[in-house]
């Protein structure tokens, strides 16, 4: 495949931390962007992501390589007096700008959209909130797990009936606000293109939750009636629940009308379509538990391999449910390039995960290690201008600090 580097040439500046914004910098640097990222002197917390349980427990720091991979790293003091010339510049270099600090901060900071526009015009400002810029809670900090899982209504649907809430994977909402990051970050490109015109563009977290969870959202407004929280042992609809096979493998399945007649003879049970208990759609909605103990005793006569077998002759949809340790020796992800190897980063971490974004004929920038703290201080401040002796004085006043392996 010829590999055309759609972003070759796009400037980027990473002011963001955490996971969201720089993982949208990573999508773009993926095809071809020159990613800067700016860091304290301390560097981003999420460089220690690896060693705040419940996270897994590793040597290698796993997850600020996943978000900040294929970039360069410079370190920048804001609150430095002389912090104002270096961000100038990089407004200057930048096609697009990614911040997510609280606007309280960015605006002592001088960080704000309008701050930064007066330098470059054309500049992409893509700013990521926990809350939304309005409200009375735009100002409230938010991680992905309060205000992409809690406040979006997610958090409370996703569990059992008489379970409490659950604690969901770290970064889930981030990743998915990441997408939507980076899809208002091309769509205002695109917007450049034809008008000339930079843009200040933005989501946060609660938005992209309510939209992942917008089906029964929707619900809400038009006042539906709801089921209620999900009984696998008493569910709304047997046909569309989760089961277990014989060698302990949970799976899902979901079974549309269409395909009921030939599951249930694919599972030699045609007698359930006549059943009077089921064949009444009243009279069904009444026994579901008990055409969910029916099931159970099937499919739990059988292991995982079997199932996947019936269910695929009869192209029905399931999925079986694997752990992490599972997930990574599924063949499906290295032949659709899911994961991919990673370069440089040392110990055992040799793969990564790709965006899930691909443009057929263009091949991604193959994913090297994410850089040190200020790993690349001369080398970006020369290109923006500044000679050894300015660097020293940066150095020497706090400006930056780090830089090298």
């Amino acid at each position: 495949m010829p590999n055309d580097n759609i972003f070759s040439g796009l400037k980027v500046v990473d002011f963001a931390s955490f996971i969201a914004g720089p993982s949208a910098a990573v999508i773009l640097s993926d095809f071809g962007a020159d990613v800067i990222k700016v860091e304290p002197p301390s560097g981003d917390l999420w460089r220690h992501g690896h060693e705040i349980p419940p996270q897994p427990q590793a040597k290698d720091a796993y997850p600020f390589q996943l978000a900040n991979r294929n970039k360069r790293s410079i370190t920048l003091d804001l609150k430095s007096p002389g912090a104002q010339s270096v961000l100038e510049r990089l407004v200057r270099w930048a096609d697009v700008f990614i911040v997510n600090t609280p606007h309280p901060a960015r605006k002592k900071l001088k960080l704000e959209y309008e701050d930064v526009a007066l330098w470059n015009p054309r500049l992409i400002y893509a700013d990521l909130t926990g809350f939304g810029e309005k409200g009375p809670d735009a100002t409230l900090p938010g991680f992905d797990i309060t205000a992409y899982w809690a406040r979006s209504g997610l958090l409370s649907m996703t569990r059992d009936a008489g379970s409490p809430p659950t604690w969901p994977v770290a970064g889930s909402g981030d990743n998915a606000t990441a997408v939507g990051l980076y899809a208002a970050i091309v769509t205002a490109l695109y917007r450049r293109e034809r008008t000339g015109k930079g843009s200040y563009v933005t989501t946060s977290l609660l938005a992209e939750g309510v939209w992942s969870a917008s089906v029964f959202i929707q619900a809400a407004l038009c006042e539906a009636n709801f089921f209620g929280l999900h009984d696998r042992a008493h569910p709304a609809n047997a046909a569309l629940n989760v089961y277990r096979a014989s060698d302990g493998t949970w799976f899902v399945l979901i079974v549309l009308p269409d395909k009921l007649a030939a599951v249930a003879k694919a599972i030699g049970r045609t007698d359930l379509l006549t059943d009077p208990r089921f064949s009444d759609p009243a009279k069904l909605m009444a026994n579901m538990p008990q055409l969910t103990a029916i099931l159970d005793q099937i499919f739990s006569s059988q292991p995982m391999s079997h199932w996947y077998e019936v269910f695929n002759g009869v192209h029905v949809t399931f999925g079986a449910v694997r752990e992490p340790k599972e997930v990574v020796n599924d063949p499906q992800l290295r032949a659709n390039d899911i994961v991919v190897p990673l370069e440089g980063a040392g110990g055992k971490l040799t793969s990564t995960i790709s965006s899930p974004i691909q443009v057929h004929g263009v091949t991604k920038v193959p994913a090297k290690r994410a850089p040190q703290i200020g790993e690349h201080n001369e080398e970006v401040l020369n290109e923006l201008g500044f000679d050894a002796k300015a660097i020293d004085g940066l150095r020497a006043s706090g400006v930056i600090a780090g830089g090298g392996r």
